[in-house]
Order: C-alpha cells, then sequence, then structure tokens
C-alpha cells in the first residue's frame, strides 16, 4: 500500500490548516494507506531558514518527502498566498523532490477571493518539483472549519468536496509506483 506524507505549512499550534491535514491523514490511513504528517513549524527555524541540509530534523524531513508516494500539502493563505513557512521548506528540496508522486495542494483562508492562490501561486512549486500528477487543488473556507472539542468539524457544504478530492487523491495514488529511495524500491 502506498505512504502518504501530510506537509502542514501553518506556523500555527492552534491551526485549522494542520487539523485538516490530520483529518486527511487519518482518512488515507482508514483505506489502509501508511500516512505521517509533517508540520513544518516544528523544524528547527534557523537551520530551516538556512537550508542547513546537515541539520538531522531537516535532513530526516527531506528523506520523509523522498519516501513518500503521495504528497498532502496544506497551507493557510497569507496575503493570497501560500505560506512563507511552506515556501521555505520546499525551497529545501531537490529540483525534483516530487518526482513519481502523487500531490493534493489544500489551502484555507477567510475569502473566496483567495482561492486562486493554490492554482497560481502553489500548483507551478509542485509541478517544477516533477510531481507526477497533481490532483485537483481544493480550498477550504475558515468559517467551514470549527472544532468541537477536540474535533475538527467541516461544514456541509466543504465535507462533500473535501470526500471527492480525497478520493481523487486516493485513485492517482493507486497509479504511483512506491517511492524509489537511494535507487532501491521502498
Amino acid at each position: 500500500m502506498s505512504t502518504v506524507l501530510v506537509i502542514s505549512g501553518s506556523p500555527s499550534r492552534t491551526s485549522k490548516t494542520e487539523r485538516i491535514g490530520e483529518h486527511i491523514a487519518q482518512r488515507l490511513a482508514a483505506s489502509g494507506r501508511t500516512t505521517e504528517h509533517l508540520r513544518v513549524r516544528t523544524l528547527p527555524a534557523e537551520a530551516l531558514l538556512s537550508a542547513d541540509l546537515t541539520d538531522p530534523a531537516i535532513s530526516a524531513a527531506v528523506e520523509q518527502v523522498a519516501a513518500a508516494d503521495g504528497i498532502v500539502l496544506a497551507t493557510p493563505t497569507y496575503k493570497a498566498a501560500y505560506s512563507g513557512l511552506l515556501k521555505s521548506f520546499l525551497d529545501l528540496l531537490p529540483q525534483f523532490g516530487f518526482a513519481g508522486k502523487a500531490v493534493l495542494p489544500l489551502a484555507t483562508g477567510g475569502s473566496v477571493a483567495h482561492v486562486l492562490a493554490i492554482d497560481y501561486a502553489l500548483r507551478p512549486v509542485v509541478h517544477s518539483l516533477g510531481a507526477r500528477h497533481a490532483v485537483q487543488s481544493f480550498f477550504l473556507l475558515d468559517k467551514h472549519l470549527s472544532l468541537v472539542g477536540e474535533e475538527l468539524a467541516v461544514h456541509d457544504d466543504s465535507a462533500g468536496p473535501l470526500a471527492d478530492v480525497i478520493e481523487q487523491f486516493g485513485k492517482a495514488l493507486d497509479g504511483v509506483p512506491h517511492a524509489t529511495v537511494l535507487g532501491r524500491s521502498a
């Protein structure tokens, strides 16, 4: 079965974006996939910003990307673009760091005015990293995400379309050969 790495690019500990990333990871795990969740905000800031690939945490995060068959990029929208934190991490990856992978770009934001940030800002980066298949991106309005206790609730207006996007991502994963690490099949 395929492995999926969710990469959350929010700087906030109480991020709804991070929680939607976890929600997707759980849904994919329930379908038999192995999932991991990389929260970029937990990486050492100095090493991240100085692109120190010798730092053990940065090196391990880059290796997680290499080992995954699929990537979910979850980012809040700031100033009509994806987060700078996510950009800093993506800049560390090799030129074709997403080669052979299925990628699901996902963003959250306060207004539908920012919905195109995914297609005009994030999707070109995904393609420049060599993604085999970037599935239909998805934008969630902040008002469609709420916490019920510790659980994330997705409003009905977004829940169905989000489930469809996750299903399409799963189908794209089914067509991805397992990741190759160091020239060997993983």
